[in-house]
């Protein structure tokens, strides 16, 4: 999916680029470019929507994410009001396994690497026993100057390839249609609207006139450019922001989750959640709690 590309705002005499950001959200435009990135979010929570697929992501997180799949970190509303100083804090390597870097990957020493990378062109999220190494490697590599920057960016190569087979990737649509830059502009504009006003009633009309176009002619340009439908795609947005409530550590009950989240009967949220998550609520909760309590105990 041809979305804005976006070239990386830095020098170009260098191979593998680190960008250092502490801005009040994070760039809120659906974007993609020719350089892999591994990003660490040290402050900050949001939603990521990477290809066609979304996922929370909160302080500590660090994800991959292959060359030119089209992406998108969205802070939460909270961090767009004024009267709140709440800024994100992140860092993020960039390298081109295909540019300046090729002759390096192309080696016979990198093959279990270069093809690491292939089969993870998707991206995935780091599991959380593997952040702190990741990260400490990641910091080493923007403290790194000279040919030392490109040692250490090979250790860090390593330590991500130590994570294994297991991640899941973070979209299930390796190609969709091209599309031309504004069109791209056009599907980011339709994510932010829905994203903003998914609480609320929101209809296939209200996002139709929204983009300019009827309903039926809508449809048609999301399913193709986006391999969603709209209520798929609100479902999954709505979903992802109650996952977000349950993990919070708020104590809200489930039935004021669903309907905090746009979902008008419990009913209805059980049958949604479990589609799109495979778990009901209750279940998921469990799991995340589960998993906290082993890596505290593992800690």
């Amino acid at each position: 999916m041809k979305v804005l590309q976006f070239t990386i705002p830095v020098a170009h005499d260098k191979s593998v680029i680190t960008d250092q950001v502490e801005l009040p959200y994070h760039y809120p435009h659906l974007h993609r470019h020719t350089e892999a990135q591994l990003t660490w979010i040290q402050r900050g929570e949001g939603t990521l929507i990477a290809g066609n697929n979304m996922h929370a992501f909160t302080e500590g997180d660090i994800f991959y994410i292959g060359p030119n799949l089209p992406h998108l970190f969205k802070s939460n509303p909270e961090y767009f009001k004024s009267e709140e100083h709440r800024p994100v804090k992140a860092l993020t390597v960039f390298f081109n396994p295909g540019g300046a870097l090729s002759a390096v990957f192309a080696l016979s020493e990198m093959r279990a690497i270069s093809q690491y990378l292939e089969q993870h062109a998707l991206g995935f999220k780091l599991p959380a026993r593997n952040t702190t190494a990741i990260a400490a490697q990641m910091l080493a590599v923007r403290e790194a100057t000279g040919s030392k920057k490109l040692l250490t960016f090979l250790e860090l190569m390593q330590g991500l390839i130590s994570i294994g087979n297991k991640p899941e990737a973070l979209s299930t649509h390796g190609k969709l249609p091209s599309m031309a830059d504004n069109e791209g502009i056009r599907i980011g504009n339709i994510y932010n609207f829905i994203m903003q006003n998914y609480n609320g009633v929101i209809t296939l009309d209200d996002v139709a006139r929204a983009a300019c176009m009827t309903s039926e002619s809508f449809c048609r340009y999301f399913k193709k450019h986006t391999g969603h439908t709209f209520v798929s795609f609100l479902n999954e947005v709505r979903v992802n922001e109650a996952c977000k409530r349950l993990t919070s550590h708020k104590f809200e009950n489930v039935s004021e989750i669903a309907f905090k989240c746009g979902f008008k009967s419990i009913t209805n949220f059980n049958r949604v959640f479990k589609s799109v998550t495979g778990n009901s609520p209750r279940e998921y909760l469990d799991n995340y709690l589960n998993n906290i309590n082993t890596l505290s105990q593992t800690a």
